[in-house]
């Protein structure tokens, strides 16, 4: 028989798994998303999440509250009287009356292989980690951040080059196809939690801007995760002469550079030592392969170098 759901999602991460559940036969009695947020040109135009977005092609109620802390939206989300509540990236703390309500609580699809990396950016912090691995998960909500039991897992390789922008989209996939199966198990009362693991635990704190300069004097491993890690939002940024004006310039690609070493010194960090835009670390090299000027549309590197004289012997700073 089918679920009553409660959809509780924001950005278009969440997307594929609202999709996935609706498509599955199950009701669906609302979605909770993010209010829309002002963006244009000028900051003035109200946006809608793009699950809000979503949820009206479907012809779901939409609600967007800022806060669930309240009596009188915590007895609007009782009275959906929903069998299941599932949360999937949606920003707002959940208090102990919301995860209570539905008849089967709340579960939520996370980005993590847990406990490693509980917490805001999962993807990101993965990457910049260097981890081989990652996963989705769908746990049982409490109150603590992410602690919740484990009902089903399915890990995901991060390959050497992968940019958090291509883990997020593979992720979004598998999460929403692993939501569906986990939705088939509680039908049938055969999904079992178990508890996390007490060791391990890190936290995947949210990214900040500070972080988005890149430091030329670590070794290139670390440089290359940082800049895959950030890509394509916010992006990591260094500065570079471009026609006699300093430019702040996104990195948004790189490959560990073939054939220099990893651990030798090829002088000053920073440094430009080809024509393929190869930058010098701390110890080895990176060779950038896609970059974006501000203002501009990411290009691949031997584009950008069509329209800009980078020549060896010159600095990022």
């Amino acid at each position: 028989m089918p679920l009553r759901v409660i959809f509780m999602g924001t950005p278009e991460f969440s997307v594929p798994t609202l999709r996935a559940i609706a498509e599955a036969g199950h009701e669906i009695s609302a979605v909770y998303t993010q209010p829309p947020r002002a963006a244009g040109r000028r900051g003035l135009e109200l946006t809608p999440s793009p699950v809000q977005r979503e949820a009206e092609r479907l012809g779901i109620e939409v609600r967007t509250p800022t806060s669930l802390k309240s009596e009188a939206e915590q007895a609007a989300f009782g009275a959906l009287r929903a069998d299941i509540a599932v949360v999937v990236a949606y920003g707002l703390l959940l208090p102990k009356a919301i995860l209570d309500a539905p008849l089967l609580g709340c579960i939520n699809g996370h980005a993590s292989l847990l406990p490693r990396w509980r917490g805001a950016a999962p993807i990101q912090r993965a990457i910049m980690a260097g981890d081989l691995e990652t996963g989705m998960m769908v746990m049982r909500m409490e109150e603590g951040l992410d602690t919740g039991p484990v009902g089903l897992l399915e890990k995901c390789a991060i390959d050497p080059d992968m940019t958090a922008g291509d883990l997020h989209d593979r992720l979004m996939s598998v999460g929403a196809a692993l939501m569906v199966e986990a939705l088939a198990r509680l039908e049938e009362n055969t999904l079992t939690f178990t508890a996390q693991a007490a060791e391990g635990v890190t936290y995947a704190r949210k990214i900040d801007k500070s972080e988005t300069h890149v430091d030329w004097t670590r070794p290139a491993a670390e440089v290359h995760n940082h800049l895959r890690g950030l890509s394509p939002f916010p992006g990591a940024w260094s500065e570079i002469d471009i026609g006699g004006r300093m430019e702040r310039l996104k990195l948004l690609r790189s490959t560990l550079s073939e054939g220099l070493s990893l651990s030798g010194d090829l002088g000053e960090s920073g440094g430009i030592l080809d024509d393929r835009l190869t930058v010098a670390c701390g110890a080895g090299a990176v060779r950038l392969v896609e970059v974006q000027r501000a203002g501009g549309k990411p290009a691949a590197a031997s584009e950008f170098l069509r329209g800009a004289k980078i020549v060896k012997g010159m600095k990022f700073s």
